[in-house]
């Protein structure tokens, strides 16, 4: 086997840590010597042991002399753990081999300097795109201390999220209902508006859960969120966030807490919830990643202000003529309007799903 074919190993383990490790990002790791994997490891909780400790005490003695891959360089200072450098410097690995760099401006680079100093061969950027692509949350939290944001929408053929009555279940089907699911266990947190709990009253979990607890977020300004809603009356109330604004009154606020849920006052922005403010507020709760369900008029802030970093798009073989928009009342003209670079199309049952980013000039 080759450094690539390793490293997939690796990154196939840190990607078993999507949505447990928050604030820190997945990484996977494995011991080798040849084409015999000794260990391997995977990060599945921050505070407990990084996947480089996983695979070296799996590896045991036979660590000696052999080939460390790892996602993400090792860190090379004392946190809630020790420094995974020391540790591999102990245990004698000979080579360590990374697909990327640490985006911690005061670590980047120096788990790296530090093994090479003392005589570790130190291999760098083995299947860089998909380390980044894994890592990428965690590079948006660490580098401007928002979430990463990734929205998620079902709409028509037509581009509508719901019919003229604002009825949207369900215009995808099944299969696509499953992948959102997936979805969901690989965040840390799952944004909704307002219109979306009063229409539809969702639980906003992943099922299975599968030891995934990511935050529930309601973009509410006023406060309307029907104090019986699910979210706010299950067993998972301490992990519901209220987005309000103070056009929310003070007795409102306090019958929400009451129920359990947090309540955070952001900024206003055009009588909403301004959501630079919201997304700093979830960057301060160590929330890396975002997956916004929409409605309309949120998918619109969020996309006029630039916020969204990657769109998963289901689109399903039905055409509504009217409805509720994809980008609500939000409209831009042709030459100024957003556009979009598209990733990846995966047929998923009837639909398809188109994965974008935006298109930077």
């Amino acid at each position: 086997m080759n450094h690539e074919q390793h490293m997939q190993i690796a990154l196939s383990l840190a990607r078993e840590g999507l949505g447990l490790t928050r604030p820190n990002p997945p990484v996977g790791a494995i011991v080798c010597r040849g084409a015999s994997v000794l260990g391997k490891g995977t990060h599945r909780r921050a505070g407990g042991p990084h996947a480089e400790v996983a695979a070296l005490q799996q590896s045991g003695r036979r660590a000696r002399g052999s080939t460390l891959y790892v996602t993400l360089e090792p860190c090379s200072t004392q946190g809630r753990t020790g420094a995974c450098t020391d540790l591999i410097l102990a245990a004698g690995i000979r080579r360590v081999v990374v697909a990327v760099t640490d985006p911690n401006p005061d670590h980047a680079g120096r788990g790296l300097r530090l093994l090479r100093r003392h005589g570790v061969d130190v291999v760098c950027g083995i299947c860089r795109a998909d380390g980044e692509a894994l890592i990428a949350p965690f590079h948006r939290w660490m580098t401007t201390k928002r979430p990463y944001v990734t929205l998620k929408l079902g709409l028509s053929l037509d581009g509508f999220l719901a019919d003229a009555a604002r009825r949207s279940q369900w215009i995808t089907g099944p299969a696509s209902r499953r992948e959102v699911q997936a979805m969901r266990r690989c965040v840390d947190a799952i944004m909704v508006g307002i219109e979306t709990v009063r229409a539809d009253d969702p639980s906003l979990t992943p099922r299975p859960r599968k030891g995934r607890e990511p935050l529930r977020v309601v973009v509410d300004s006023r406060g309307r969120i029907p104090l019986g809603s699910t979210v706010l009356n299950d067993s998972r109330v301490g992990a519901t966030v209220v987005a309000t604004t103070d056009a929310c009154p003070q007795r409102r606020a306090a019958a929400i807490r009451k129920k359990g849920a947090q309540v955070i006052r952001c900024r206003a922005s055009k009588g909403g919830v301004s959501m630079p403010s919201l997304l700093a507020a979830l960057g301060r709760l160590d929330v890396l990643h975002v997956l916004c369900e929409g409605g309309g008029d949120l998918a619109g802030t969020l996309i006029r202000r630039g916020l969204v970093d990657e769109y998963a798009l289901f689109v399903a073989p039905i055409l509504l003529g009217g409805g509720v928009s994809v980008a609500g009342s939000q409209a831009w003209a042709l030459g100024v309007a957003p556009k979009l670079l598209i990733t990846e199309t995966v047929r998923v049952g009837d639909d398809l799903l188109l994965r974008a980013v935006p298109k930077r000039n």
